[in-house]
């Protein structure tokens, strides 16, 4: 899978939950690594390292006071990290490598014999958008189709062509013409 690494080290600083808490604290108010380990019951040094890791992904940044360092979440950071790695660019790359096709394929192995044919129109509507799909795939964009033609298309899949011819309109695969004439797969 195509990572994105921000994204990735992000979610990660943020995958545990004493470092939601820290966020949450954070965005209230600054607080010293003491302040933080008394509200929430941890040990200093537990608290120095989240806020390490929430230092190293740009969420909190600290500024000395006194003998402490006082910690504070850069809510600036936080909103154009958000903006940016949830954009919808971001989110369709992290799935680049997907294949989109593997539930189709699965649904038409399941549901057609050796010889191609189908063995069943799938109820499940998920599963019969699969197997109609598939079945468009026989008809050459572009081209018309009498009635008589698209049912000797069809047969070659399963006898009952009326359903799948149907069905194809139904989910607007194919398109016809008021009279039933004229066929056509969509683009």
């Amino acid at each position: 899978m195509t990572e994105n690494p921000e994204l990735v080290s992000i979610f990660k600083a943020l995958a545990d939950s004493s470092r939601l808490k820290i966020v949450g604290l954070l965005a209230q108010q600054p607080y010293s690594v003491e302040q933080l380990a008394a509200l929430l019951d941890l040990k200093p040094s537990t608290v120095s390292h989240h806020l390490a890791r929430l230092s190293e992904v740009g969420l909190v940044s600290a500024r000395a006071e006194s003998y402490y360092n006082v910690y504070q979440l850069d809510k600036g950071v936080l909103e154009e990290t958000t903006r940016r790695i949830f954009s919808s660019e971001q989110i369709s790359a992290v799935t680049a490598d997907v294949d989109l096709e593997a539930y189709d394929r699965k649904v038409v192995n399941d549901f057609t014999r050796p010889d191609g044919r189908l063995s069943d129109i799938p109820a499940q509507r998920k599963k019969r958008e699969a197997i109609l799909r598939h079945v468009v795939k026989a008809f050459e964009p572009g081209k018309r189709y009498s009635e008589k033609q698209v049912n000797e298309i069809l047969s070659g899949f399963h006898a009952d062509t009326a359903t799948l011819r149907r069905e194809l309109v139904g989910y607007k695969l194919m398109e016809r013409e008021g009279d039933g004439e004229d066929y056509w797969r969509t683009e």
